[in-house]
């Protein structure tokens, strides 16, 4: 409490203390920025001696209001949805993937005509929000809502949700849009790029970081340096306001932004308006990283189990009905969504409706075997880090596969098949191409031999890093180029000249494409299921030293090249 009589002196420094403050609120409510704020902490600890102050002025800080997020927000205690007038309520987003719940509901609203009404005996409302419906699901405001996988680890075990299946696989509607030198995900380091915090735009890009071997860092602004050595992230709100910011700064001749992590359409839209400025780097079109799921009210869930089975059921029946015709569906979507026809046909082609028996495979699948539940989980758990998530749960805190073996031994979408296909849109060999992203692998061999030591636990690590790579993107090849150290190249020099050494380099370049070639041999013995023709070996002698130390220069490089 404040004394009930103050000095002279006391009031005076009482009133500075008060005109301040509402003078920073005044300048926070503008969206000023006139010093830098302090940093946030991130998942990679970072020395500020090696952070580096970007250059240019502050013209972007200035106009966009820029975030320092920390960890996930506190949701509200958990209370169970009560449906009114028989009618469930689920609250959705303005994207594809949720076309067979809308098919089968046959639009928004709640009508006779519904498939749930007349399989289920209950009516289903869909109401659309750009906002993120946590909170209010939480709440018992929805029955239920749909997110990505990466989102339910970001806040754990406060949020008392249940996931009864998947919807969809998001085929091309999240992208990274960079300048135009930037020509790998390697490249991004020390770069800073602008996204949206604690979405699949802010996963994406740690998963990718990740593999890479980048570290990541959350900064508070475009204006705070940044770290040389890290993949630097700012955020916005939104995504598509992030696309727009580093639109701008490109435009502006600013550097400050060296890209975004954005979604369709903002992506095309970012590239166009560039006018050759900015290039997409990758998009998610054959990663099978962002997964969309239904998250049920737990307490709904628990008391209504057969109507989270019939909508499951539903979406699924109508989600495979799409996949094999979608033209007959396309108004339906449409009018629900408040798009042109052909809008509908577009944005369908960027994701892959799930069906059941690859609903079963997904939440089946070991926490190993990309593109499962678990796997996904798991990866997003560890692309935050323990700073920002210091307590995970495990994926079987939110899977619920009660519905989907209830369908499966009904019989009712027996018939279904699973089938991913990988999406080509060139017929460029993707060998041809630059890869995605490179990653130096020091294997360990047996002294002065091309054999792998099976017995050293990091050798099979590195073949299950380099088989989930293969998993999680359909269609994509690896490249393995062995290397061997140069150290003895001056020596070989002085006892034979130019000729010794051009020998020993033919012998440095076999034993190099030896080693490489071992690698892959032991990668198909571990794994017989990948497909020898997405496997290609070359060896680079000592020509690419990675620096002057011997230990990183006898290494195989492993190059990702996913099909674009």
């Amino acid at each position: 409490m404040l004394p009930r009589i103050m000095t002279k002196l006391g009031k005076i420094v009482f009133t500075i203390v008060v005109l301040l403050l509402a003078g920073f609120a005044v300048m926070r409510m503008l969206g000023k920025k006139d010093t830098p704020p302090p940093a946030t902490s991130s998942a990679t600890p970072v020395d500020a001696a090696e952070m580096v102050a970007p250059d240019g002025d502050s013209s972007i800080a200035a106009e966009y209001d820029f975030i320092a997020p920390g960890k996930a927000p506190q949701l509200p205690s958990p209370r169970p949805y009560t449906p009114q007038d028989n009618t469930i309520v689920l609250n959705l987003s303005d994207y594809a993937g949720y076309a067979g719940l809308i098919v089968a509901n046959g639009g928004l609203e709640p009508n006779d005509n519904s498939w749930f009404t007349k399989n289920g005996g209950f009516k289903l409302k869909i109401t659309l929000s750009e906002e993120d419906s946590w909170a209010d699901l939480q709440d018992g405001k929805y029955a239920a809502t749909a997110t990505t996988v990466d989102v339910l680890s970001n806040y754990g075990r406060q949020w008392q949700g249940v996931v009864p299946a998947q919807v969809s696989w998001s085929r091309g509607a999240d992208g990274i849009i960079v300048k135009k030198d930037i020509k790998r995900v390697n490249d991004l380091k020390g770069k800073t790029i602008a996204t949206s915090p604690f979405s699949e735009a802010e996963f994406f890009i740690r998963y990718l970081a990740q593999e890479a071997g980048l570290p990541v860092v959350r900064l508070d602004g475009p204006e705070q340096s940044r770290n040389p050595e890290a993949v630097n992230l700012v955020f916005l709100e939104d995504a598509f306001e992030a696309g727009d910011a580093f639109l701008a700064d490109l435009k502006s001749g600013g550097t400050q932004l060296d890209g975004c992590v954005t979604w369709a359409p903002k992506t095309t839209e970012v590239v166009t308006a560039s006018e050759g400025a900015a290039r997409q780097l990758i998009d998610n079109r054959n990663l099978l990283v962002i997964a969309d799921i239904l998250v049920f009210n737990k307490g709904f869930a628990q008391a209504r189990p057969e109507v989270v089975q019939k909508i499951v059921e539903g979406m699924l029946l109508h989600n495979d009905r799409i996949r094999a015709n979608p033209e007959p569906h396309l108004k339906t979507i449409a009018d629900g969504l408040k798009w042109s026809v052909e809008d509908a046909r577009e944005e369908l082609a960027k994701v892959h409706l799930s069906n059941l028996p690859e609903n079963l495979a997904f939440f089946r699948g070991a926490i190993d075997e990309a593109g499962s539940f678990a796997s996904v989980f798991q990866i997003a758990n560890l692309a935050y880090g323990a700073e920002l998530q210091p307590s995970p749960v495990a994926a079987t805190y939110f899977a619920d596969t009660k519905a989907l073996e209830a369908i499966a031994a009904g019989g009712t979408l027996s018939s279904q098949v699973a089938s991913i296909q990988p999406i080509k849109t060139t017929d460029q060999a993707p060998i041809e191409q630059d890869p995605l992203l490179t990653r130096d692998i020091r294997f360990y061999f047996l002294p002065n031999s091309a054999e792998l030591d099976m017995d050293n636990k990091e050798n099979h690590d590195f073949l299950s890093n380099v088989n989930h790579l293969l998993g999680v993107s359909p269609g994509s090849m690896i490249l393995m180029r062995g290397h061997v150290d140069d150290a003895q190249k001056e020596t070989f020099r002085t006892q034979g000249g130019e000729s010794l050494v051009r020998k020993m380099a033919l012998k440095a370049m076999e034993l190099s494409t030896q080693r490489a070639e071992e690698v892959k041999r032991r990668l198909l013995e571990k794994y017989p299921s990948i497909k020898t023709d997405r496997l290609e070996v070359i060896g680079r002698g000592w020509e690419e030293p990675a620096g002057r130390d011997s230990e990183l220069n006898r290494r195989v490089e492993v190059q990702w090249f996913t099909v674009e």
